[in-house]
Protein backbone atom coordinates (compact mmCIF):
# COMPACT_ATOMS: atom_id res chain seq x y z
CA UNK A 1 0.00 0.00 0.00
CA UNK A 2 1.38 3.49 -1.00
CA UNK A 3 2.50 5.73 1.84
CA UNK A 4 -0.32 8.42 0.59
CA UNK A 5 -3.16 5.75 0.67
CA UNK A 6 -1.79 4.44 4.24
CA UNK A 7 -1.95 8.30 5.38
CA UNK A 8 -5.12 9.28 3.69
CA UNK A 9 -7.59 6.55 4.86
CA UNK A 10 -6.96 7.43 8.40
CA UNK A 11 -7.71 11.40 7.87
CA UNK A 12 -10.94 10.68 5.82
CA UNK A 13 -12.48 8.84 8.64
CA UNK A 14 -11.24 11.41 11.43
CA UNK A 15 -13.00 14.27 8.55
CA UNK A 16 -16.01 12.29 8.48
CA UNK A 17 -16.67 11.85 12.29
CA UNK A 18 -16.13 15.31 12.94
CA UNK A 19 -18.78 16.20 10.43
CA UNK A 20 -17.20 17.12 7.01
CA UNK A 21 -19.39 14.50 5.76
CA UNK A 22 -22.44 16.47 6.17
CA UNK A 23 -21.52 19.38 4.22
CA UNK A 24 -22.70 17.58 0.77
CA UNK A 25 -26.41 17.33 2.44
CA UNK A 26 -29.09 19.68 2.22
CA UNK A 27 -30.98 18.72 5.13
CA UNK A 28 -33.37 16.44 6.83
CA UNK A 29 -35.95 16.51 3.55
CA UNK A 30 -38.79 14.88 5.48
CA UNK A 31 -38.91 17.99 7.33
CA UNK A 32 -39.38 20.07 4.23
CA UNK A 33 -42.52 18.92 3.01
CA UNK A 34 -44.75 20.12 0.25
CA UNK A 35 -48.24 20.23 0.66
CA UNK A 36 -50.34 18.45 -1.77
CA UNK A 37 -54.11 19.23 -2.46
CA UNK A 38 -56.22 18.17 -0.12
CA UNK A 39 -58.60 15.27 -0.55
CA UNK A 40 -62.06 16.08 0.28
CA UNK A 41 -64.02 12.93 0.38
CA UNK A 42 -67.58 13.68 -0.42
CA UNK A 43 -69.51 17.11 -1.02
CA UNK A 44 -72.85 18.59 -1.11
CA UNK A 45 -73.04 17.66 -4.85
CA UNK A 46 -72.42 13.82 -4.21
CA UNK A 47 -71.58 12.11 -1.11
CA UNK A 48 -69.44 9.40 -3.52
CA UNK A 49 -67.34 12.31 -5.14
CA UNK A 50 -63.22 12.83 -4.13
CA UNK A 51 -62.20 16.13 -4.99
CA UNK A 52 -58.60 14.64 -6.35
CA UNK A 53 -58.17 11.56 -8.51
CA UNK A 54 -54.63 11.81 -9.45
CA UNK A 55 -51.56 12.85 -7.70
CA UNK A 56 -48.26 13.29 -9.23
CA UNK A 57 -45.30 12.11 -6.83
CA UNK A 58 -41.33 12.22 -6.99
CA UNK A 59 -39.36 9.64 -4.99
CA UNK A 60 -37.04 10.93 -2.42
CA UNK A 61 -39.36 14.34 -2.02
CA UNK A 62 -41.74 15.03 1.43
CA UNK A 63 -45.09 15.69 1.39
CA UNK A 64 -48.11 16.60 3.35
CA UNK A 65 -51.77 15.12 2.02
CA UNK A 66 -54.69 16.49 4.01
CA UNK A 67 -57.54 13.84 3.99
CA UNK A 68 -60.92 15.91 4.77
CA UNK A 69 -64.33 13.75 4.98
CA UNK A 70 -67.69 15.53 4.63
CA UNK A 71 -69.54 13.75 6.89
CA UNK A 72 -71.72 12.51 4.79
CA UNK A 73 -71.15 8.75 4.87
CA UNK A 74 -68.53 6.54 6.27
CA UNK A 75 -64.99 6.59 4.61
CA UNK A 76 -62.25 4.35 5.09
CA UNK A 77 -59.70 5.54 2.97
CA UNK A 78 -57.16 3.00 1.85
CA UNK A 79 -53.67 3.04 -0.14
CA UNK A 80 -52.16 -0.57 0.33
CA UNK A 81 -49.36 -0.57 -2.28
CA UNK A 82 -48.66 3.18 -1.68
CA UNK A 83 -47.86 2.53 1.97
CA UNK A 84 -45.67 -0.32 1.50
CA UNK A 85 -43.46 2.32 -1.04
CA UNK A 86 -43.38 5.13 1.21
CA UNK A 87 -41.27 6.49 4.19
CA UNK A 88 -44.28 7.27 6.56
CA UNK A 89 -43.34 10.26 8.95
CA UNK A 90 -46.26 10.79 10.81
CA UNK A 91 -50.17 10.82 10.88
CA UNK A 92 -51.67 13.82 12.48
CA UNK A 93 -55.64 13.01 13.37
CA UNK A 94 -57.25 14.87 16.50
CA UNK A 95 -54.96 16.85 17.62
CA UNK A 96 -52.28 13.57 17.98
CA UNK A 97 -49.58 13.15 15.95
CA UNK A 98 -49.38 9.23 15.31
CA UNK A 99 -45.53 8.05 13.86
CA UNK A 100 -45.93 3.95 12.83
CA UNK A 101 -44.51 2.04 9.90
CA UNK A 102 -46.79 1.86 8.12
CA UNK A 103 -50.42 2.97 7.45
CA UNK A 104 -53.37 0.23 6.39
CA UNK A 105 -56.69 2.87 6.50
CA UNK A 106 -58.46 6.21 8.23
CA UNK A 107 -61.70 5.42 8.89
CA UNK A 108 -64.09 8.45 9.22
CA UNK A 109 -67.00 7.60 10.67
CA UNK A 110 -67.93 11.55 10.97
CA UNK A 111 -66.85 14.50 9.30
CA UNK A 112 -62.96 14.70 10.14
CA UNK A 113 -59.49 15.36 8.71
CA UNK A 114 -56.26 13.51 9.21
CA UNK A 115 -52.82 14.78 7.41
CA UNK A 116 -50.00 12.38 6.14
CA UNK A 117 -47.13 13.01 6.07
CA UNK A 118 -44.63 10.63 4.05
CA UNK A 119 -41.87 10.59 1.47
CA UNK A 120 -42.13 7.60 -1.54
CA UNK A 121 -39.18 5.88 -2.20
CA UNK A 122 -40.90 3.15 -4.88
CA UNK A 123 -41.62 4.73 -8.51
CA UNK A 124 -45.30 3.03 -9.38
CA UNK A 125 -48.83 4.09 -9.91
CA UNK A 126 -50.89 3.01 -6.97
CA UNK A 127 -54.66 2.94 -5.82
CA UNK A 128 -56.23 5.00 -3.75
CA UNK A 129 -60.13 4.63 -2.76
CA UNK A 130 -63.23 4.77 -0.17
CA UNK A 131 -63.02 1.07 0.81
CA UNK A 132 -66.00 -0.73 -0.48
CA UNK A 133 -66.96 2.76 -2.30
CA UNK A 134 -64.53 2.19 -5.52
CA UNK A 135 -68.29 1.18 -7.75
CA UNK A 136 -69.28 5.06 -7.05
CA UNK A 137 -66.58 6.15 -8.18
CA UNK A 138 -64.55 7.14 -4.99
CA UNK A 139 -61.05 5.87 -6.52
CA UNK A 140 -58.22 7.77 -7.57
CA UNK A 141 -53.95 6.91 -8.32
CA UNK A 142 -50.84 8.49 -7.07
CA UNK A 143 -48.21 8.39 -10.00
CA UNK A 144 -44.93 7.90 -8.56
CA UNK A 145 -41.75 8.73 -10.44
Amino acid sequence: MSLLRTLSLPALLILGMVGFDSASAAGDLTRRSEALPDLVLGSEASDYSMSQTEYQLETGKAYQLKIIASGRKEYAFQAPELATSIYLRKVEAGGVEIKAVTLTELEFEDAGEAEIYFVPIKPGKYRFYAKGLEGKGMQGVFVVR
